[in-house]
């Protein structure tokens, strides 16, 4: 079952990808931090230093996934087009 469902690509979510190196995704909703890891980096081959999720009022799992420093989350967000 995949954890990473798609990227969030509003005004906001672009702004922390330039700003504080974080993508936000859409997760399913059984999914743990430890998963939401696991996946994003062996997706996109980078490391993952934190992971946080918050639940929307729709139901739906957010994951905010701050990458680490020595990797660009804007590389990560042209390779899914975001940018």
């Amino acid at each position: 079952m995949p954890s990473l469902l798609y990227p969030i690509a509003t005004e906001k979510a672009i702004n922390m990808i330039e700003r504080d190196n974080i993508i936000e995704y859409v997760v399913d909703s059984r999914s743990t931090k430890t998963q939401i890891k696991a996946e994003f980096e062996k997706l996109f081959n980078v490391k993952v230093t934190r992971v946080a999720t918050s639940l929307t009022p729709r139901n739906t799992k957010k994951a905010y996934i701050k990458v680490a420093s020595q990797f660009k989350a804007s590389d990560i967000a042209l390779k899914l087009k975001l940018v």
